[in-house]
């Protein structure tokens, strides 16, 4: 049996440490679940998309968890796509590759193979996003029987797998036709996510879809109004036996239930603006 766990949306910085407090109750229950592997999906940084010194403080961070760890990028860590102010683009790839290491990567297990993607090219336009949607289409046609699992930032949809644009929430919907379709005709058995700062687990055409909880803060009811899911501060357990795998989210109760809403404007003043 292998052991996996999906940590996210941490926010971590050394010099805005609104949510670093939750950092050490996190590592203490990683180091007392001894995964083998730690992925981490996004939004690691306050402001790495900017910032060396948010990458550099959060590298070490990773380091420290005694674990192999594979990140994400998440839109605090790169950018995003035709944002006005922090596009994605290859100067905050760079900086995301120097620090943390692959945007996008593959990790195979006995009977898996994982698939971790970088949903902020996702609708760019940027030369990245060609490459690796060719990339990803390689990994999936070549893997040799192994079932699949993805793990990116922004879930692929919010309520239905042919919804219409949602935003700033999930992937735009002409990418996500493609990334459906690739689900579709190869099984995938798992499609996990963070970026919602909620926790949601549920299936559709035998896909499992996992929204994994931030462990750093949660956001307020008024800005996610009807939004499926709960508030929870935790992480995502996986095991994998063969060609089967269990899941399951976590509540941490030493995490401090932080709210977004009461510092954006010193976290995220544009944002807030």
């Amino acid at each position: 049996m292998q052991r996996v766990v999906q940590i996210s949306d941490t926010h971590l910085s050394p010099t805005k440490r609104h949510f670093a407090g939750n950092w050490e109750p996190l590592a203490a229950w990683l180091a007392g679940r001894a995964p083998d592997l730690v992925v981490h999906t996004g939004d690691v940084s306050v402001d790495g998309a900017d910032l060396d010194a948010d990458m550099s403080h959060c590298r070490a961070l990773l380091d420290s968890l005694g674990a192999p760890v594979l990140s994400v990028p998440g839109n605090h860590d790169v950018g995003e796509a035709h944002h006005p102010h922090q596009p994605v683009n290859e100067a905050r790839l760079t900086r995301w590759r120097s620090h943390i290491g692959e945007d996008f990567w593959v990790r195979d297990l006995e009977g898996w193979r994982l698939i971790g993607l970088n949903a902020m090219l996702f609708g760019s336009d940027e030369a990245e996003e060609a490459r690796q949607l060719a990339w990803l289409d390689r990994q999936v046609s070549e893997a040799q029987g192994r079932r699949l699992g993805w793990f990116l930032h922004r879930p692929l949809f919010i309520e239905a797998p042919d919804e219409g644009d949602k935003g700033y929430w999930s992937v735009p919907p002409r990418p996500r036709a493609h990334l459906l379709d690739l689900v579709r005709r190869h099984a995938v058995a798992f499609v996990a996510s963070g970026h919602l700062h909620r926790a949601h687990d549920f299936a559709i055409a035998g896909t499992r879809y996992i929204w994994g909880p931030s462990s750093g803060f949660v956001v307020g009811p008024q800005t996610q109004a009807g939004m499926a899911g709960t508030s929870t501060l935790g992480a995502v357990s996986y095991e994998f036996s063969g060609r089967d795998f269990s899941a399951a989210i976590h509540e941490i109760p030493a995490l401090e239930r932080l709210w977004i809403d009461d510092v954006i404007d010193e976290v995220y003043p544009a944002r807030a603006a």
